[in-house]
């Protein structure tokens, strides 16, 4: 199956749409470059999903932002880059093997940059049990897809009214929608899409974005 992230699309249309919207830095070619070069690149974050995210959190004026699961830390830099100087990213992830920091620094992002080392639901529930609830205004949720759920619930309670979650790779190359495939990804990923479009709690709209990117907006 044709891939949906846009780095790696042959989708003449998607092809399109990174020659007439993406605005790549130095360094974050460099940073996709080096990905690319890896045994797991293609796990590199959707290029076209992070610059939404980059719109996405001028337009929210945002400053607090959580991010669950980072691999080489591009989706995190480039949100980084859309920040203000006073503003965090708590960066979610198991282990910093392969982390850029060193591009990061290059972007001159990396003091904005917190990187939390461990199991997410161990991380983001001790945030909550340090009073941090309710103060952050984004989270992106893309780590093990069978804990999609804790996640969302964890980041639902730290952030603040009108701040959103975005969940990704919720199309998961099609996978979601072939009932022939039911591997614990594919069926926990199903499981959160219909959470998702029941809870009240938030507004949603899931865009075929790079794999599948759900927006979730706290009520």
């Amino acid at each position: 199956m044709n891939s949906l992230k846009s780095h790696s699309s042959n989708d003449p249309i998607q092809q399109y749409i990174n020659s007439h919207s993406l605005r790549l830095t130095p360094q974050q070619e460099k940073l996709i470059e080096r990905t690319k070069t890896m045994p797991y690149g293609m796990m590199l974050g959707s290029t076209d999903e992070a610059q939404f995210f980059q719109l996405l959190l001028k337009s929210m004026n945002a400053k607090k932002c959580i991010e669950v699961g980072a691999f080489t830390g591009y989706t995190t830099m480039t949100m980084a880059m859309a920040l203000p100087d006073d503003a965090e990213i708590i960066c979610c992830d198991i282990t910093d093997q392969y982390l850029a920091r060193d591009i990061w620094q290059e972007a001159g992002v990396e003091k904005k940059i917190q990187v939390k080392l461990g199991p997410a639901v161990e991380i983001l529930q001790k945030m909550i049990d340090q009073g941090q609830s309710g103060q952050y205004d984004f989270a992106f949720i893309d780590a093990d897809k069978t804990n999609y759920l804790k996640y969302y619930e964890l980041c639902l309670k730290l952030l603040r009214k009108g701040g959103i979650i975005a969940i990704d790779n919720v199309i998961w190359s099609g996978k979601v929608c072939n009932q022939e495939h039911q591997d614990p990804d594919t069926v926990a990923i199903r499981e959160v899409n219909q959470f998702v479009k029941n809870d009240k709690r938030v507004d949603i709209s899931m865009l075929k974005l790079g794999d599948g990117t759900t927006l979730c907006l706290k009520l």
